[in-house]
């Protein structure tokens, strides 16, 4: 379902089904809603919502159920992106249920025009089967600044890998002339139950990209890595009565 250059968009209590790529696909469109949705799909690159360049986006009340990313916030691969220069913008994702998929919600990896402003809250994201529960995603050849992540209230149970993952390096892509550029990330009352990470940053070894994150009364439980964390090429980290496997810091620990 595809909606290009749109505005006032009304989804609602629909099920889709067997989708053989992207279910839900606003494209350079204003003013969407979609509320009341189920979407089951599992296959390589089933996401849920991929909404790409788009403003005033309201996701509520929706069921996800996929093979890829539940939620998916693009804006443009590459070239597309710089030349379109329309950042996804002003989104809310509110009293959803996230089951099996690549990641809960999503920023990328086609994120070359950039991304600003997201809201997520009163979520939950719960499967053995669910690799990730926050994710932002892009590399140096796809660049794009990524600002103004706001996470409240998530219940995560269990998640493969990490609560939140953020890989500037995807795809394995270590060098390039368009550095992303992450910053401005609050997660405040996220818990979970088991995960491998906490916090997984795959940044680079030589440059810090992401800033400015903040984990807000946050209990982790579950972590399996030795580690806890797995970060590189992060700064201004800082933690506020957050606890990892039942432990409170103070401090993020590296």
């Amino acid at each position: 379902m595809q909606f290009c250059r749109c505005n006032r968009i009304l989804v609602e209590g629909v099920t889709l089904l067997r989708s053989p790529f992207w279910m839900i696909y606003p494209l350079m469109c204003e003013d969407v809603v979609v509320r009341g949705v189920i979407l089951q799909s599992h296959g390589p690159n089933n996401d849920g919502i991929d909404p790409e360049s788009c403003s005033r986006v309201l996701i509520e009340d929706c069921y996800f159920d996929n093979g890829d990313d539940c939620i998916a916030i693009k804006s443009g691969r590459n070239n597309d992106g710089r030349r379109w220069n329309i950042p996804s913008s002003n989104l809310i994702i509110r009293n959803c249920i996230m089951k099996d998929g690549h990641a809960g919600v999503a920023i990328g990896s086609e994120i070359s025009g950039g991304c600003r402003n997201v809201w997520v809250k009163n979520c939950e994201m719960d499967s053995p089967n669910l690799d990730r529960a926050l994710r932002i995603k892009s590399n140096a050849l796809r660049g794009g600044l990524v600002e103004n992540f706001y996470v409240r209230n998530v219940q995560v149970g269990a998640c493969k890998q990490a609560v939140l993952r953020l890989e500037l390096m995807y795809e394995r892509v270590t060098e390039g002339p368009y550095l992303p550029e992450f910053r401005n990330i609050y997660l405040e009352n996220v818990t979970s139950r088991r995960s491998k990470y906490g916090i997984r940053i795959d940044g680079f070894p030589d440059k810090t990209c992401v800033h400015n994150l903040h984990l807000i009364n946050c209990r982790l439980e579950g972590i399996t890595s030795p580690d806890i964390h797995l970060v590189t090429g992060a700064g201004d980290i800082s933690l506020h009565q957050t606890s990892f496997n039942g432990i409170t810091y103070d401090k993020f620990q590296f």
